[in-house]
């Protein structure tokens, strides 16, 4: 960055590459997005939570408090089920230095413009057909990563409980509003990881507890 700061690091590990982006600070500088050559990548708000997410099969665009603006899927996905869903160019502003473009799987470019000079970076990537038998499974979430999935839900909805509080002072009217959609669609899919992930008895019966405090 113009201040000196490290804008991005693009680093080798084990067979992949990645294009790290980071704020623009001199000490614990937070991580704006990661882009792995594997197709798994991921861009952050500046309060850290996601923003964008894209992996071999496609990707999705959420906002601020987490709900899905779209989402997408790749020409060459191997998807089993579902519909295919085109992607409509993306482009979004990290900072006031670095964008990231998104035009297709092999077309992601995260540009750096400061100061009068630009450079790009090809961060896109392409899956064939033929690395269908190669492909890993999704990687199953730890426990840790339940947990905070739970709290962070669990959050949100106190703070969307204290909205209606503030917005409707009578009990009457606050028990005729429902939670918002993406919160009972985040619940279901926690739940829905709890019975499908390889987890204990006892952190499966803790997660069900925070969600239905």
């Amino acid at each position: 960055y113009p201040s000196g700061n490290l804008a991005i690091i693009v680093v080798r590990e084990k067979k992949q590459l990645l294009c790290i982006v980071q704020e623009d600070k001199p000490t614990n500088a937070k991580i704006r997005a990661v882009f792995k050559s594997n197709g798994r990548s991921t861009c952050y708000y500046p309060n850290g939570a996601v923003w964008i997410n894209m992996n071999i099969q496609g990707g999705q665009y959420l906002d601020q408090a987490g709900s899905r603006v779209r989402r997408w899927t790749w020409p060459n996905s191997v998807m089993s089920s579902g519909p295919h869903v085109p992607l409509s160019p993306i482009f979004i502003s990290l900072n006031r230095h670095v964008g990231v473009r998104i035009l297709g799987q092999d077309k992601i470019a995260v540009s750096f413009l400061a100061m009068g000079q630009q450079a790009k970076f090809n961060v896109g990537t392409k899956v064939q057909v033929s690395d269908v038998g190669r492909l890993h499974p999704p990687a199953r979430l730890g426990e840790d990563e339940l947990l905070l999935l739970a709290f962070r839900v669990r959050i949100l909805r106190l703070f969307d409980r204290l909205r209606g509080c503030l917005n409707f002072p009578s009990n009457e009217q606050r028990d005729k509003i429902k939670p918002p959609a993406y919160l009972i669609t985040q619940t279901l899919k926690i739940l829905q990881l709890c019975t499908t992930s390889d987890i204990s008895d006892e952190l499966r019966s803790s997660v069900r507890a925070i969600l239905n405090a």
